[in-house]
Order: structure tokens, then sequence, then C-alpha cells
């Protein structure tokens, strides 16, 4: 059962200072995310999406607002003490892979394990490429790898340290139908066996859809998303409404 918030973010703004004036991407922002809840972001190029994402991973800073991410308070912390939250706490897919070109699958992924101090990262990090099916990869490097395969590396490697809170920006984006499908399936799968909160920025429906909440962010504002059994529901007694009128 979901009961402690893993995210708790209070009217969140942020603007930034452009040649035609000052720009606010977030507008007020509310949220509440409970943990292990898988939470989807939807809405066009430009709303401020990733912007949000930044923020609750602590990225950024807000222009005003409180962000509040598995018990700790952001505000005030400075960057140093940002840096050893997302440490402890947080894993961050991205769509553009992010893997180290000089580093193979394996080292890819041992990379956080040995930064946070993990004695056995080899070991770990074995057994997370054997969980996405790339155990014969081992040895390969990012550009002898496709799209999905790097992909699944950058999954293997954002779970190794079992984090908190999963950020995960638009992480099917860059791959075709089926890679796509298959990433999505390791995603959800490795996160429900966490218990990860997961929060996702997607123009993907398909996948929006596999989480257990949908947002919707529109000119920097932030709205519930009704579910279709919920839109049914409703539509069934507009209906009903309808013929008693009658």
């Amino acid at each position: 059962m979901l009961e402690n918030s893993a995210i708790k973010v209070s009217d969140l703004y942020k603007s930034v200072t452009t040649q035609e004036g000052e720009l606010t991407i977030l507008n007020g922002i509310n949220l509440d995310v409970k943990s292990g809840e898988s939470v989807a972001i939807l809405g066009p190029s430009g709303s401020g999406k990733s912007t949000l994402l930044g923020l609750l991973a602590a990225l950024d800073s807000p222009t005003k607002g409180e962000i509040v991410l598995d018990g700790v308070t952001l505000n005030g912390l400075d960057e140093e003490g940002k840096a050893a939250l997302r440490k402890q706490k947080v894993s961050f897919i991205f769509q553009s892979f992010m893997l180290v070109d000089t580093l193979n699958a394996l080292e890819n992924v041992m990379l956080p394990a040995e930064l946070s101090g993990i004695s056995n990262a080899k070991q770990k990090a074995q057994q997370m490429l054997e969980r996405v099916g790339l155990s014969h990869r081992l040895n390969h490097f990012p550009n002898q790898l496709s799209g999905g395969e790097q992909q699944r590396v950058a999954i293997a490697r954002a779970f190794i340290c079992e984090p908190k809170v999963l950020f995960a920006d638009e992480p099917t984006g860059n791959l075709d139908g089926a890679n796509s499908d298959r990433v999505a399936d390791m995603l959800f799968e490795l996160n429900r066996e966490s218990d990860t909160t997961l929060v996702l920025v997607t123009h993907d429906l398909q996948l929006a859809n596999r989480c257990q909440r949908r947002l919707n962010m529109q000119a920097g504002q932030l709205s519930e998303v009704m579910s279709e059994t919920d839109n049914s529901g409703e539509q069934e007694m507009a209906r009903s409404s309808a013929a008693e009128a009658s």
C-alpha cells in the first residue's frame, strides 16, 4: 500500500530572463507523488515538462516554491548537498542514453555503484546487464551497441544503486517500436521489483498509460488526466442524467 510521499511540491515557480523579458516556465505547480507510485507527465514541447523533472531531481533550483524529495527539503541545499542527495536517492534515465563513450557496457553500469562505494559493483553490474538481456555485450562500447541496447544499459545503470526515485526523460523517444516496447517492459518490470517511485516525461501515450497516474503539463501548469475508467463512468452518469431529464 502506498503511504508516504516520495515527492511533495508546493506552489512551484520557475522563471528565466530572456531578451524579451522574464519568461515563466512553471506557474504554481502542486504535486504529491506517493512512494512506489508510477507517474507520467505528458504535454507539448516547451510546456515545462523537462524543466519540472530537473527541479524534482535537484538538478536545478526553482524561482519560488518548495520541493521535498523522500523527506528531504531541497530548498536551502547547496550544490554539494544536492549532489549527495542525488547519489543517495535518485537515478535518471535520459532520452540520449548519456553513456560514457570510453567505457564498455559493464564499466558504464558499474560507474554509479563505484561512486557510491558499493563493494561488489562489478558483480552487481553483471547481474543487472543479465537482467536486461545483455550478458553477451559486457565488453562492448556504446558505439558498438544499437540504440535499444544502449538504453537497456542505461536502465541497468539507473537501477544498480536501488534508487528511491527514478526520473526518466523520454526514455523511449529515440527508439523504434520494437525496441521501445522492450525497453518499456524492462523499465516497468525492474521498477515493480525495486518498489522505486517512477516519474517519467513522455510524448508516448502507450508508455504513459502503463503508469498508475498521468499528468498533463500545459503552459507551465499541471493537471491530472482522468483515466479511461473514470471517463467512461462519468460519461455513463451523463447519459443517465440525460435520460432522466427526457
